[in-house]
Formats: structure tokens, C-alpha cells, sequence
């Protein structure tokens, strides 16, 4: 067994890489964090590409998008289809796969616009030359489709996130299996693991574009991954120190994450069978008794007398709460205070 990252660089990844959730559903980081990875990603990987949009002009675009009479250039396209891509995989965290189908649709959801229609999301069927190489890729559109379905397969099996992530990111650029976006798209597929495996993403902070092309170019002619990896590894510790940052001051309420399905359970019952005072009470006494491991009964407890006492009918969309239950509710409930 082979690994392109060194036993020290894997061991120091992982402890860096270390979200401080676990046992959380896929993606519960990502999300916690998902309007600065959104932005940051979309802005670095874009400028990798040569766009010029500076980070202010990027945030601005994905908060606020176009207006429909607002004009559209390539570069606007391209960060917009990052946002797109982005969110797919981190809405997607818990049952995405690493295989064709699912490269495949970041593939279309990146280049939406930037290529042919029957070219997004479809693997090539003309033959691709890069500029600055006389790397030569497959032009045989069955043998790339072979080889994707291989390199899907061996990724698969990887057990280390961090060796999956570097592996997707140099071999789908290596093999380019699509017309365009072949770059675009293996940095995103490199953040699959990272987002399933609730770790730190990549977001290619402070990457030097010129490094990153001759690291590329070195692959492309020599088959040498070493550059790239000390990018990669330059990168995600810069990636890491930031995120910290930002989840630390977002804040984060691992109880409210963990038990969220209970919590809304818990109140969507009390609200659609109309328990107050002490009725109420003693049901959400014996209820989480009955699901919440003990030593996250008090804290549980005090999520679920907050969201009571604050609930209104922007809170209640997807409970399975009608707007006439909670006002029928609210009128009987006095006060609630949490025990």
C-alpha cells in the first residue's frame, strides 16, 4: 500500500483537520461553517481559474446574486456555479458517494454555461490539449469512462480522508475526463471526505496561482505529485487556522445539533395535542428520560423549554405544526419557564 502524503504530513492533517464534532451526521462542520466556506471556496478556486473578482466582489455575488437585468460575464457564471456545487455537496454530505454519477454532477453543476449543454456533466467525447504541456490525455471516451469508474473505485477504499481528498484531486485532474472545468472539479471532489468525515475543509487559502499551474505541470510531465502535495498541505493548514477562527466565533450548541430530530419531536407533540402547564411538564419529563442519554438530559432539557418559549410560526415550517394548532396552543399556554 502506497500513500502519496508522508506518514508524518497524514498524522499532522488529521490532528489540524479536527473539527471537534464527532459522532455528528456527514457535513454538521460544513454547515456550521457553510456561508464562509461557500464564499472562500468558491472565491479561491475561481481565482486559480484566473478570475479576477477580489474577495469582497465574490461575497458580495453570493449573498446578493443578479439581477435580472444585471449582465452576466464568465467570471460571474463561474463563481455562481461554485456556490451551486458547494451547497450540492454539503446538502449532500450524508449519502454522497465517491463515484461517476456523483463526479459527474459537480461536473454539470460548475460548468452550467461555461461549456456546451451535452458537454456538462458528460464525459468527453473529442480529445483535450493543455496548454504550457505536451501532456496528451486519453481521447477515447470509453476508456475514460473506464478509467473514472477506476479511480472512483480505488478512492473508495481509501480509509485516511486526507489521502482520499489528495488522491480525487490529482487524479481527475490528471485524467481530465471532460471537456473543460477538469480542475474545478477535482477540488471540490477533494472536500467530499473532508465534509463527510466532519473535518476542517480545503478551501485553497492563500495558494499561489503560478505554483499551483507548475505544480500541475509537474504531474502532467513528470508524474511527480510532490509539489501539489506541499501545496495541499501548505494550504489546509492555512484552511484550518481560519475555520477554527470562524467556527469559534459563530458559536455552536453541539446539543441543539445532536438531539435536533427529538427536540423538534418533543415540541411538534406538545403543540398538535395541546399539553400545558403541568401536563406538558410531565411529558417532556418522561419523554426525554426515555431518549436522551442522561449525562445530556439537563442541557436537552433547556433546548427544549427555549424553543417553547420563543416558538412562532416562522419556527414551526417542516414540524408538522399547523399555524391553528400553535395559536391555539399559545392561547392556553401561560409562561414557560425552563426547568
Amino acid at each position: 500500500q502506497t500513500f502519496y502524503l508522508p506518514v508524518n504530513a497524514r498524522e499532522e492533517l488529521s490532528t489540524l483537520g479536527m473539527s471537534g464534532i464527532t459522532n455528528e451526521r456527514a457535513g454538521t462542520f460544513a454547515k456550521k461553517i457553510f456561508n464562509r466556506l461557500l464564499i472562500d471556496l468558491s472565491y479561491n478556486s475561481s481565482r486559480l481559474e484566473g478570475n479576477t473578482y477580489s474577495l469582497i466582489d465574490t461575497e458580495k455575488l453570493i449573498i446578493d446574486g443578479v439581477n435580472n437585468n444585471e449582465k452576466l460575464d464568465e467570471e460571474r457564471v463561474m463563481i455562481l456555479n461554485h456556490k451551486d456545487a458547494i451547497r450540492f455537496l454539503v446538502d449532500k454530505a450524508e449519502s454522497i458517494e465517491i463515484n461517476p454519477t456523483e463526479i459527474c454532477t459537480l461536473h454539470y453543476l460548475l460548468a452550467d454555461a461555461l461549456v456546451l449543454p451535452e458537454n456538462a456533466g458528460h464525459i468527453r467525447q473529442e480529445a483535450v490539449r493543455i496548454s504550457s504541456t505536451t501532456y496528451q490525455p486519453l481521447d477515447n471516451s470509453e476508456r475514460l469512462k473506464q478509467r473514472l469508474e477506476i479511480i472512483c473505485q480505488k478512492a473508495s477504499v481509501i480509509a485516511n480522508p486526507f489521502e482520499q481528498s489528495i488522491f480525487l484531486l490529482i487524479h481527475i485532474a490528471y485524467l481530465q475526463p471532460f471537456i473543460d472545468v477538469n480542475k474545478r472539479t477535482s477540488r471540490l471532489s477533494a472536500n467530499i471526505p473532508l465534509i463527510k468525515f466532519n473535518k476542517i475543509p480545503l478551501s485553497f487559502n492563500d495558494v499561489d496561482k503560478n505554483y499551483y499551474v507548475d505544480a500541475m505541470i509537474a504531474i502532467y510531465e513528470l508524474n511527480d505529485v510532490r509539489p501539489l502535495v506541499d501545496i495541499y498541505c501548505f494550504s489546509y493548514r492555512r484552511s484550518c487556522e481560519y475555520y477554527k477562527v470562524a467556527s469559534e466565533v459563530i458559536g455552536f450548541d453541539e446539543i441543539r445539533v445532536r438531539y435536533r430530530p427529538e427536540r423538534r419531536e418533543i415540541i411538534r407533540n406538545i403543540i398538535n395535542n395541546q399539553l400545558v402547564d403541568l401536563a406538558m411538564i410531565k411529558y417532556i419529563d418522561k419523554k426525554i428520560a426515555s431518549i436522551i442519554p442522561a449525562k445530556d438530559i439537563q442541557a436537552f432539557s433547556k433546548t427544549v423549554y427555549e424553543d417553547l418559549n420563543t416558538i412562532n410560526n416562522a419556527k414551526i415550517q417542516g414540524m408538522g405544526i399547523t399555524q391553528q394548532a400553535l395559536s391555539e396552543w399559545l392561547s392556553k399556554a401561560s409562561q414557560i419557564k425552563t426547568t
